[in-house]
């Protein structure tokens, strides 16, 4: 039981890093948001493991061998694109009550693409587990639960510290966002690399 907390730990960890990125660059964060944000981040993380110990047997080498390079594409490509627009001096377009504005934050967990991108992205790792679990013959449905339960809650717990730090950074946010996702990108391409 404690191996399977300590990796459900470990793999919330890029989606604690992205919710905190999200609550700092996302303005009017409303708690459904949250809600909503933890519960994808969380029902990913339970999906992940249980497709790749699914898959495991008949895929596993396809995979393993490009993984990192997913996730690490998706995180590079949406930092990079939150970088680019940090240093953009337009002031983001006004929006009715629940609209995204139009220039909102590659973590704004609000648009509902972005959500599923991010939620993709950080839980590659997960379907890595499930591999290897179903190499081990091991069980994977109460594992993936508790990466599951574990990363749902981490993630409400990471929007509401972003949140509440969020006014530190004010108009660099989305640089700083940028960057977080980046250096997760990077740290999981290392990761499988050496």
């Amino acid at each position: 039981m404690l191996e399977t907390i300590l990796i459900a730990l470990g793999l919330s960890m890029d989606a604690f890093a992205v919710s905190v990125s999200s609550g700092i660059c996302t303005d009017q964060l409303k708690p459904h948001h949250i809600i909503r944000g933890s519960f994808t981040f969380g029902i990913f993380q339970f999906a992940m493991p249980v497709l790749g110990w699914f898959l495991g047997t008949n895929f596993r080498a396809y995979i393993q061998n490009v993984d990192h390079w997913i996730a690490f594409a998706l995180l590079a490509f949406i930092g990079t694109k939150m970088l680019i627009e940090s240093f953009d001096a337009s002031e983001p377009v006004a929006c009715e009550d629940g609209e995204i504005p139009q220039k909102a934050s590659r973590t704004d967990v609000r648009d509902v693409k972005t959500l599923l991108t991010l939620s993709v992205a950080t839980s590659i790792d997960a379907l890595a587990v499930g591999l290897s679990y179903s190499l081990l013959g091991k069980a994977i449905l109460s594992p993936a639960a508790a990466i599951g339960l574990i990363t749902f809650s981490v993630c409400i717990l990471g929007f509401e510290f972003g949140k509440r730090i969020g006014y530190l950074f004010e108009k660099r946010a989305e640089l700083v966002g940028g960057l977080i996702l980046i250096a997760i990108g990077v740290k999981i391409l290392l990761e499988h690399l050496f």
